[in-house]
């Protein structure tokens, strides 16, 4: 076993942000899809990120040309089976999540510790699927993992204060800032940023103002650094209905039911930033919308 090795399990958006920030980091890093056409487009799409920085001054040659030897697409995952670090990044679905932990607690030796990146699901629960539910801990990363400085760190009901201390230190060795919360639904940020992105939606449902007109009273007169229905957009509006339900249901129904204008974005398909529209147009790789979407 490698201790230092870090296997992200799990290609999307925030998989490949956080591989990308590991390896730069200078661990040696392996990114694990079980999707075949998705896996063979990681490379290249996180190759061409540190390009893109590279080029804009934000990243020096040597580091991208440093970081690129250090990742590594396996097609399997029993290949990645001695890494010391594991950061698991699939979607938001208990059932799956349950089975991909199963299967880790299964490969990794009982010196890894093994983080899931969920945003709102219990660690407790995900860690109930392994035989070792100390070394399960909770790190939560924010899109887009390799500007935003934040990492929740979740402490399940089992989880060990030395595998907590480890996951806080693995955050801050990749220049995050990490905080220490409870297994409660949503934890910290999850729970008071879809308060506040619901009740957005629902004001611009009722009338009450646009959604860039929400969002720069938010920048504006609080002193936010994004409004939160740009930041719903980069989240993912599918992402922010699932976690919605996920505290609809373990905390309070009236106060985290999702609104009708959140379920007819994502049942349109505009679920924000990664699919081009959501409450804003975006176009790829900016890193703030290219004009609000007249008609959401």
């Amino acid at each position: 076993m490698d201790l230092e090795r870090v296997l992200v399990v799990g290609g999307g958006t925030m998989g490949r942000g956080i591989a990308s920030v590991c390896a730069l980091a200078g661990y040696p890093t392996l990114l694990f899809e079980s999707d075949a056409a998705r896996r063979a487009g990681l490379r290249g799409a996180i190759e061409g990120s540190w390009e893109r920085a590279v080029e804009k001054g934000k990243l020096s040659s040597e580091a991208a040309h440093r970081a690129k030897g250090l990742l590594g697409v396996p097609a399997r995952l029993e290949d990645a089976a001695g890494a010391g670090l594991v950061v698991e990044a699939v979607p938001e679905e208990m059932g799956l999540k349950l089975r991909v932990f199963s299967e880790l607690d299964r490969l990794c030796p009982s010196a890894a510790f093994l983080a899931s990146n969920t945003s709102a699901l219990s660690i407790s629960e995900i860690a109930a699927s392994t035989r070792e539910p100390a070394r399960v801990v909770g790190l939560h990363f924010f899109n887009p993992v390799p500007v935003m400085p934040l990492v929740e760190v979740v402490r399940g009901k089992a989880t060990s204060e030395a595998v907590a201390q480890r996951a806080a230190a693995f955050a801050e060795s990749l220049g995050k800032q990490a905080i220490r919360v409870a297994d409660a639904p949503g934890f910290a940020t999850s729970r008071l940023g879809v308060a506040l992105g619901l009740e957005a939606m629902r004001m611009v449902e009722e009338g009450v103002a646009s959604a860039s007109d929400i969002d720069r009273a938010m920048e504006l007169g609080y002193g936010h650094r994004m409004g939160p229905l740009k930041t719903s957009d980069i989240v993912g509006l599918d992402v922010r209905l699932s976690i919605a339900e996920t505290l609809a249901a373990g905390l309070d129904q009236r106060r985290f039911a999702p609104p009708a204008i959140l379920r007819r974005l994502v049942a349109q398909g505009r679920v924000g930033k990664k699919s081009g529209r959501g409450f804003y147009r975006w176009e790829e790789d900016t890193a703030l919308p290219v004009e609000r979407d007249s008609s959401p």
